[in-house]
């Protein structure tokens, strides 16, 4: 059983002349902001974002904030089913690698960060829609995410991943606009203020089936908590370097895709309640499209399906039924 899939790993570098390869999801927040007459300002200022937050989170040693800069790498995961022959774009996150113009040391940072995911995309967007179609009210198919969490539990353990990363992924995504928040006692000098959701969500319980535990921290002179998932002890198996590379890279990601809850006016308050609808905000100069993000996944979900669970499905179900 454990013959049946092969994973190869390449990268790119993210930086003002990256351009998406035909086969990246165009969803990904990277890939957006690659598009259109504005991609290099685009590229470039959310870069400079990037750099200035890291920096403004590592004020230690750093009296002019420059000492710092973040370089980061697409990571794309294709897979391969064995005696198939074509390999079939699987997983693709963000790695981050910190500069030290300091000391001229290049410190590796955190993989994940970003995550995207054809197969979630046909989860969520071609059979929830699909099974919700029938319903009179909202629920979840059988086994949903069942698939998907295994395989992405396979990869994380794969000699691929171990050949490449040092340490488990961490990936870090927006708070909720369904949910309510409570801050906590907890502070970490990086990670911020920790706050607690009032109940458990579809994206928690969809990341719990790949092996992902979840905390939400409010970072130092942040306005909203972030959603962080990983494997493990988040506050100690990371150091903070490695944290901060992820805060400014995701942090900076959210204030453009989502103005209304990072970018907003107001700082998040002891219950907080995210609102996508929120008018105190500012925007920032990116040209970004939303409405085209959304179509694109549900497009993006057939792929998957065309390509991969339907032609496969008897390999994939044999496989899932035995992963231990």
């Amino acid at each position: 059983m454990n013959q049946d899939f092969t994973f190869s790993i390449k990268r790119i570098r993210f930086d003002e002349h990256y351009q998406p390869s035909d086969s990246t999801r165009i969803t990904t927040n990277f890939a957006n902001l690659a598009r259109g007459e504005c991609r290099q300002q685009n590229l470039r200022n959310a870069l400079k974002m990037i750099d200035n937050r890291f920096n403004a989170l590592a004020h230690w040693d750093n009296p002019q904030s420059d000492r710092y800069s973040v370089e980061l790498e697409i990571i794309s995961v294709d897979m391969t089913i064995e005696g198939q022959g074509d390999s079939f774009p699987t997983i693709e996150v963000l790695k981050t690698n910190i500069v030290d113009h300091a000391t001229n040391e290049r410190i590796e940072g955190i993989v994940g960060n970003n995550f995207s995911s054809y197969v979630r995309d046909y989860d969520f967007s071609v059979l929830l829609l699909d099974h919700n179609k029938q319903q009179d009210q909202f629920s979840i198919p059988e086994n949903f995410g069942d698939l998907h969490g295994k395989l992405f539990k396979y990869f994380v353990n794969s000699k691929a991943y171990q050949q490449h990363f040092k340490k488990p992924p961490v990936i870090c995504l927006s708070v909720s606009d369904n949910k309510t928040y409570h801050r906590t006692e907890n502070q970490h000098p990086v990670l911020g203020v920790e706050y607690q959701p009032n109940e458990s969500s579809l994206t928690e319980l969809y990341f719990k089936k790949m092996g992902l535990d979840v905390r939400y921290f409010m970072p130092p002179n942040s306005v909203a908590p972030l959603a962080f998932y990983f494997f493990g002890d988040l506050l100690n198996d990371y150091t903070n370097l490695e944290l901060i590379s992820t805060i400014s890279t995701m942090e900076t990601f959210q204030k453009i895709y989502r103005p209304e809850i990072y970018n907003a006016n107001a700082v998040a308050g002891k219950c907080y309640r995210p609102n996508l609808k929120n008018p105190d905000h500012s925007v920032t100069h990116i040209v970004y499209d939303r409405e085209e993000r959304s179509t694109l996944a549900i497009a993006q979900g057939k792929f998957a399906e065309e390509h991969f669970i339907k032609p496969y499905r008897a390999i994939l179900d044999k496989w899932s039924a035995n992963y231990a």
